[in-house]
């Protein structure tokens, strides 16, 4: 939601800290988006090798588009 600005006003550093909540919580689909934040800089500082571990979590729960993002970084 504040993400995209759907019903809020668009708060991409709110999103980001939802996100991570989510992720460290071990959340596959919040990990992907805090790595896809990280990796171009939205409502963060980028950050590719914080957005790989990430992206790497994503991954071992199975997530295709964490592989996917891990072959853009160069890093499979």
């Amino acid at each position: 939601v504040l993400a995209n600005g759907e019903s809020v006003a668009k708060n991409e550093a709110g999103a980001a800290k939802w996100f991570r909540k989510a992720a460290e919580q071990g959340h596959a689909a919040a990990q992907v988006n805090m790595g896809v934040m990280l990796m171009n800089g939205q409502g963060v500082a980028k950050n590719e090798a914080e957005a790989a571990k990430w992206f790497r979590k994503a991954a071992k729960q199975g997530v295709v588009e964490a592989r996917d993002a891990l072959r853009q970084l160069g890093l499979l």
